[in-house]
């Protein structure tokens, strides 16, 4: 992962004696006198890395910032807790698990700190594909992942019923954000309106059990190491939920990539439906979790791109392309 180095951490930073006598101690390290350089995650501004000498272990350090202070002390505390959760669970090695969470301070504006993994994100492979051809590659991962994921999903199934009025409450607060960030006119959004309805009325969308879902399953979040290894990281918004909300989310993200990359709106669609049938792969009846699983797909889906297309980074003409996506994957089987 893409890092950018900031220097030596000051033995004054409150940082750097949060290490020293709790996290040390914690970890069985004595190590007074060691310095720590401070890289930046080119993907996050409050995401760091923190290298000590004399073999002291690699931290990540997350800060969680927001004008509620109260909010970002929950999402901290939120992901300390998922991950432990997760980790008691059986998520605690590879093949597949969550970081190891060593410690989180809300005096160091929510600090929370985790052990860093050597491996990649699916960002860097979804680009390798895209720009280089390594297509096999991400064919590989992509299995891999359905794997993790399904294991994920299973290991936590509930018995109550998914709620989904909560994600067609976000799907209203996404179409909100568009009109009144992007200026998107409230006409053009009347048929997404009319479709999230049309969504709401179908009986699938209400069947399957909630499970636990990583809740922002974006490409910069797995992590990949070797062979079917899989990390998934940032859990401060795991919930219960519909599992295609997951599958969703990381389906549209395919989609996003391939079409912003290449131009072409079907460039994903060999991977996503590698993708759902490697998911379906770890279910008694693999054709059946595939059908029932794709008949609820394009919600999510198109709720991702509304997700995405609300960026400031995406580019106006490109917004509105991914906008007018959305709304062809929203209009299927409606």
């Amino acid at each position: 992962m893409i890092r950018n180095y900031l220097g030596k951490l000051s033995r004054d930073d409150p940082v750097h004696e949060y290490i020293r006598h709790q996290l040390n101690a914690q970890l069985g390290v004595s190590l007074p006198k060691t310095d720590y350089h401070v890289s930046q995650f080119a993907y996050s501004r409050n995401v760091y890395l923190y290298e000590g000498q004399n073999g002291a272990p690699k931290l990540v350090g997350k800060f969680f910032k927001s004008s509620d202070p109260d909010h970002a002390r929950k999402l901290g505390e939120s992901e300390f807790n998922n991950l432990i959760y997760l980790r008691s669970l059986g998520f605690s090695h590879p093949p597949h698990h969550v970081v190891k969470p060593y410690g989180f301070n809300p005096a160091i504006d929510n600090l929370l700190l985790t052990e860093y993994v050597t491996a990649e994100s699916l960002s860097g492979i979804i680009d390798s594909a895209i720009r280089k051809g390594n297509h096999p590659r991400l064919f590989r991962k992509l299995s891999a992942l359905g794997q993790f994921l399904a294991n994920f999903h299973n290991r936590t199934a509930g018995e109550a019923a998914a709620n989904f009025d909560e994600s067609l409450d976000y799907m209203g607060r996404l179409l909100k954000s568009l009109i009144e960030k992007w200026g998107v006119q409230r006409e053009a959004c009347d048929e997404f309106f009319f479709l999230r309805e049309a969504w709401r009325s179908r009986s699938c969308m209400w069947e399957d059990r909630a499970v636990l879902v990583h809740g922002d399953a974006t490409p910069s979040n797995l992590l990949f190491g070797k062979g079917r290894g899989v990390v998934a990281i940032d859990l401060e918004r795991m919930k219960w939920a519909d599992r295609v909300f997951d599958l969703g989310r990381l389906c549209g993200e395919l989609k996003h990539f391939f079409f912003q990359g290449t131009g072409n709106r079907f460039a994903a669609e060999p991977f996503i439906g590698h993708f759902l049938w490697e998911y379906c792969g770890h279910f008694p009846d693999r054709a059946d979790a595939f059908r029932a699983i794709t008949r609820r797909l394009p919600f999510y889906m198109g709720i991702t791109l509304l997700r995405i297309a609300r960026n400031s980074w995406i580019e106006p003409d490109y917004r509105w392309r991914l906008i007018e996506e959305a709304r062809q994957v929203l209009r299927a089987q409606t």
